[in-house]
């Protein structure tokens, strides 16, 4: 994932000239559909309305407890409370910088949401992925990103296709497309953490 760090506001010196603000956000620009951007807002709303009330509550109680410097409970209850604030602002910024992609695809060719078996022709072993956008992606249940090397080399090719997979300028291996599923993101993938 490429990161860009943009100024978003401006300051006044003392001077009257405009000086730019520590303040800077993290452009993240990640390829997501209509339906995580969707999914995003309902994890945002959860986490403002019932994670927060919560989260807020079990602090106001453990610094009921007494000297806040020797309260595990309280310690607890504020680290838990800042996790979900820093997930509502990480989504937020996702959603504020993503760039929307459709996941529709050719029958005969692989696109967003595809089941594909691959032969890797390294080692002959057979695989099967289904290609996902960069929230959803979890390799060990076989979801990979179509950011990832693997989901960027295999996306618009069609079965029998022998595709190179670079790694890295120094690495890459042969992969052949033996089947493609044409597959519906049905809700189920769960949301990658940070």
């Amino acid at each position: 994932m490429d990161a860009v760090c943009l100024p978003v506001g401006k300051a006044e010196s003392k001077a009257g000239e405009k000086a730019e603000t520590a303040e800077t956000e993290i452009v993240m620009n990640n390829e997501l559909t209509q339906k995580d951007i969707e999914r995003m807002e309902e994890e945002i709303e959860y986490r403002k309305l019932v994670v927060r009330k919560q989260a807020l509550e079990d602090v106001k109680s453990a610094r009921a407890h007494g000297d806040l410097s020797e309260n595990f409970e309280y310690h607890a209850a504020k680290k838990v409370k800042n996790q979900n604030e820093s997930r509502i602002r990480y989504l937020e910024r996702m959603i504020r910088t993503a760039v929307i992609v459709s996941d529709e695809s050719a029958e005969d060719e692989v696109g967003l949401n595809n089941t594909v078996e691959i032969l890797v022709e390294e080692d002959g072993e057979t695989e099967r992925y289904r290609l996902v956008t960069t929230v959803r992606g979890n390799s060990l249940k076989g979801l990979i990103s179509t950011e990832s090397p693997l989901g960027k080399a295999l996306m618009g090719h069609k079965v029998g296709d022998r595709v190179y997979v670079e790694v890295n300028k120094d690495f890459g291996y042969y992969v052949v497309i033996k089947s493609i599923e044409n597959t519906v993101d049905d809700g189920t993938d769960q949301l990658r953490g940070f």
